[in-house]
């Protein structure tokens, strides 16, 4: 027998030893998959346990389903079960559960494709509105303990060709637990996935591996991958030929109003007094059966202004330039102006600019300003365009904060808030529901302050003869409010509920741009009474804007039947 060094023995094992007791890799990676399968997953199991509440089978649904997701879990841990690899990934795929609990607790999101997006692009302003006390009470409990148990000793590793061995015996066993419990249990299990698809997207931590794996797998694929340039044969119509005035067109991208909560829409409280006004008395029509493209900022935005349709490509990432591109194309000075965190894309090859750049202290505090701040200097921004361009004609973006949630009492200024009392807290499970419903009006009630005084900016410049003007307002997607115990937005569309997919939309002209597009005011209004979709606003802006492409479908037109002047198919001379 050798002597005893006096050296302190280290921390890790030989790599040709075998397992110390009470150390085994074995317990330690199905231990900790039961503990990511059980109390990492609290928001499935008591999400199951309500919808099987009537099944006399309930709980061989809930054993099967348990076994399967144990089964996948312990597989996942067993692929990345490598010395200074397993610790770390183990570690963060705990951190994932723990915060993916937290925000389906609070906000009964899933985590897909889109809302794994949506984290990717968010930005501290809106990760600073998400936090809560109760953030990190629920983090704590839910990775706490499975973190001491990953860290508190150093499992054994064997030769490398051994754990190898090691690792494939224990994804085979894992897959073998899964594939048996979902033969047991098939009947139920694919019965509640097919009737609840959400529940597929609320198995934590494999939600958001399969979500991140598919957008490395989209951002590799679009690294390489150049867009497509479209509406090459963009040109303006005959109406530029000897134009009196060029035309000025505002597009103001909405963020997360719901048609539900439009006064203009029949809703029970006056949330748009200013358009109404305007609707009586100047000409504004409204149309109330609109369909979003996404429930996500990140799928809309570049879906409004997408070629494609929503059920012909425009909802997945761009695979060509869009809207802006073409009136640029075409000859047009293109101006994209953003109060929110980015246009995703859209504005990335014309002018742009963030609002917040130039600040107005009135309307900004705390890294972030109220929309109006997007009128400050609003003549001097478009003077500054391409001189050439701009004497053909102006489309401004502006692209709105909106009713983004869920620091919904931010949107409005103290005194913008007609419905009081409302809530103040981003918890909003914890919000009465008629101070949470507060909130989010006083949001509409400024967005449509703000159209109002977007709209008298436009109303001067065509009386002064200086543009032939018009707007058009259209909201990205919409909201949830606690109906059916849902909040916010990103619900996956196939199983959205309306009030994430339905929008409001106004659009208005000055008396000389309906004469100079032969626009019918009072064909429109009746027009508006029909469906419309996002997939209308490509079509219908170049059909405005008077521009010829091969692109545009007078179908989609909203514009064309109401129009008495045709769209010219030859450019201007």
């Amino acid at each position: 027998m050798q002597a005893a060094s006096s050296v302190p023995a280290p921390l890790t094992v030989d790599a040709t030893a075998g397992d110390a007791p009470g150390r085994s890799p074995w317990w330690h990676v199905w231990l900790l998959a039961v503990w990511l399968a059980v109390p990492g997953n609290l928001p499935l199991w008591q999400r199951v346990a309500t919808l099987t509440a009537d099944s006399a089978s309930q709980n061989v649904q809930l054993l099967a389903l348990g076994l399967m997701v144990l089964g996948l879990t312990a597989g996942l841990l067993y692929l990345v079960h490598w010395p200074r690899l397993y610790r770390p990934v183990a570690s963060l795929l705990v951190l994932i559960a723990a915060f993916n609990s937290y925000f389906m607790w609070q906000y009964r999101v899933v985590i897909d494709t889109t809302m794994m997006a949506n984290v990717a692009n968010t930005d501290a302003r809106e990760v600073r509105d998400l936090l809560t006390w109760h953030l990190p009470a629920v983090v704590a409990g839910v990775a706490g303990p499975a973190l001491w148990w990953i860290w508190r000793r150093v499992p054994a590793w064997r030769a490398p060709w051994r754990q190898a061995g090691r690792n494939l015996l224990g994804v085979v066993l894992s897959v073998a637990l899964a594939a048996a419990a979902l033969m047991a249990g098939y009947q139920g299990i694919a019965s509640l996935m097919r009737g609840h698809k959400e529940l597929r997207y609320m198995i934590n931590p494999l939600n958001s591996v399969y979500a991140s794996g598919a957008l490395m797998v989209h951002a590799s694929s679009g690294a390489v991958r150049e867009l497509e340039p479209v509406g090459q044969d963009a040109a303006l119509g005959a109406s530029y030929a000897a134009q009196a005035r060029p035309p000025l067109l505002v597009f103001v991208v909405g963020e997360t109003a719901r048609a539900q909560n439009w006064g203009l829409n029949g809703y029970e409280r006056q949330t748009t007094p200013v358009m109404a006004q305007w609707a009586a008395n100047e000409g504004l029509v409204n149309f109330p059966d609109v369909t979003s493209c996404g429930t996500n900022t990140q799928v809309s935005v570049p879906c409004m202004f997408s070629p494609l349709g929503r059920d012909d490509g425009g909802n997945a990432a761009p695979r060509s330039e869009n809207l802006l591109d073409v009136l640029q194309r075409a000859g047009l000075a293109v101006f994209w102006l953003d109060n929110q965190s980015g246009c995703k894309g859209v504005c990335d090859r014309i002018p742009h600019a963030q609002a917040a750049e130039q600040p107005v202290a009135a309307l900004c505090g705390e890294g972030e300003c109220l929309d109006e701040v997007m009128l400050n200097g609003l003549d001097a921004r478009i003077a500054a365009l391409d001189p050439q361009q701009r004497a053909r004609g102006v489309v401004l973006v502006m692209h709105q904060m909106g009713s983004h949630g869920p620091a919904y009492h931010k949107r409005a200024p103290a005194d913008r808030k007609p419905f009081q009392p409302e809530c103040r807290s981003v918890t909003l499970s914890e919000c009465p529901a008629d101070q949470l419903r507060n909130a989010y009006d006083n949001s509409i009630a400024y967005t449509d302050h703000f159209l109002g005084q977007t709209l008298a900016w436009l109303k001067a410049h065509a009386q002064a003869g200086r543009w032939d003007t018009g707007l058009l307002y259209v909201s990205d997607h919409g909201e949830s409010l606690g109906e059916n115990g849902l909040f916010l937005h990103g619900v996956p569309y196939a199983f959205a509920p309306v009030q994430q997919t339905r929008v409001p939309m106004v659009t208005w002209l000055s008396p000389a741009l309906q004469q100079r597009r032969g626009v019918d005011a009072a064909c429109l209004r009746e027009r508006a009474t029909r469906p419309a979709s996002h997939d209308n606003l490509f079509h219908s802006v170049l059909g405005l804007m008077d521009v010829s492409t091969a692109l545009r479908n007078p179908a989609l037109d909203l514009f064309a039947p109401c129009s008495g002047a045709a769209v010219s198919a030859s450019p201007a001379g």
